[in-house]
């Protein structure tokens, strides 16, 4: 991408009489079909490549978390509903199957604005300072409001769960809430959690947009400080500068722009992450005590001094100091 100016300044010099052997715009001409035919090509197989991987890691997560559900101890149930599962499965899940595409923008677009600036001096001197400080301003405009943008982010998160956690607990019971006629009262409590996540959603999308508006109207203001630094410093404008000019700050703008989505993109992959890490690590049934060889066993349960309880730190178990002896063959009435 960033040989398309330095062509297009050569080509420019061709064209006003300085070529520097016969053939060299035929030579130019086709430098340039083949720069951008690589381009194309090398684009289609990086997106290709990115976005495979993407999928590779949505269905791994997939799996851990169907098979993590399945080893879940009754603690941990209480903490993770079923509704934040499938929440996990279909918004977490998808977005750090998304991250690893733009992973790779995050240091593609390091990349092409410093060639792109290198250009910019190359062309207009110490004129492309005054782009450097319309960049730097806008990202350091920017820090506060991603920072901002990543706790509305995890707050939205939560509210999302709550409110997916109470529709599915309402329609799993549904037959209860008509018995005793509750469907006022949890139609309220789902509506005021969907207020909730609408408000966190709003303050989302608004740093969002601020993000957009700021990046967006960057290259404008880099182009028209430069312009203005070349005016001062009495950098000449002829065709060859405007025209490499006008070429790199269009190089320069699909990095600036995409600036605002990689850093939401990277946010969310964030929050998602910590989330779906925190499921895998939740408390598992507990399989060390159990004897699959029963053949020299003089009992088939045996139970001595034992509390059981619903929550794993319960003040007060259920059933307290609890005695069992079974051997094989016996038979056992529980009352």
């Amino acid at each position: 991408m960033s040989d398309g100016p330095s062509l297009l300044n050569s080509f420019i010099l061709v064209a006003v009489g300085g070529a520097s052997f016969k053939y060299e715009g035929y030579v130019l001409a086709v430098l340039i079909f083949v720069s951008k035919s690589l381009e194309s090509l090398s684009e289609r197989k990086w997106y290709f490549r990115t976005i495979l991987i993407g999928l590779n890691v949505r269905s791994l997560l997939t799996a851990a978390i169907y098979k993590k559900q399945l080893r879940l101890s009754n603690a941990a149930k209480l903490i993770h509903s079923g509704g934040e599962i499938m929440n996990y499965v279909t918004v977490d899940v998808y977005r750090i199957g998304e991250f690893p595409f733009w992973f790779h923008q995050t240091w593609t677009t390091s990349l092409q604005l410093c060639i792109a600036l290198a250009i910019l001096f190359r062309t207009v001197g110490s004129a492309t300072f005054a782009a450097l400080v319309v960049i730097v301003f806008t990202v350091l405009c920017n820090t506060p409001l991603a920072k901002l943008q990543h706790k509305f982010q995890s707050r939205l998160m939560v509210a999302q769960d709550v409110r997916l956690k109470a529709s599915s607990e309402a329609l799993v019971n549904m037959r209860v809430l008509k018995l005793y006629a509750w469907q006022s009262h949890f139609k309220n409590a789902i509506e005021d959690s969907r207020k909730l996540e609408y408000k966190w959603l709003s303050a989302v999308k608004l740093r969002k947009a601020y993000n957009s508006f700021l990046f967006w109207s960057s290259p404008v203001l880099a182009s028209a400080a430069t312009f203005g630094a070349c005016y001062f410093l009495e950098v000449p404008h002829c065709a060859s500068n405007v025209f490499t000019f006008v070429a790199t700050l269009r190089l320069v703008q699909e990095p600036i722009r995409s600036i605002p989505d990689i850093i939401g993109v990277v946010i969310q992959a964030k929050v998602a992450f910590a989330r779906v890490v925190k499921f895998l690590e939740a408390p598992e049934l507990q399989s060390a005590n159990v004897r699959w060889n029963m053949e020299d066993v003089n009992h088939a349960i045996l139970i001595e001094s034992v509390n059981f309880a619903w929550e794993e730190k319960s003040s007060m178990p259920t059933p307290r100091n609890i005695n069992l002896d079974v051997r094989p063959g016996e038979k056992v009435d529980m009352w």
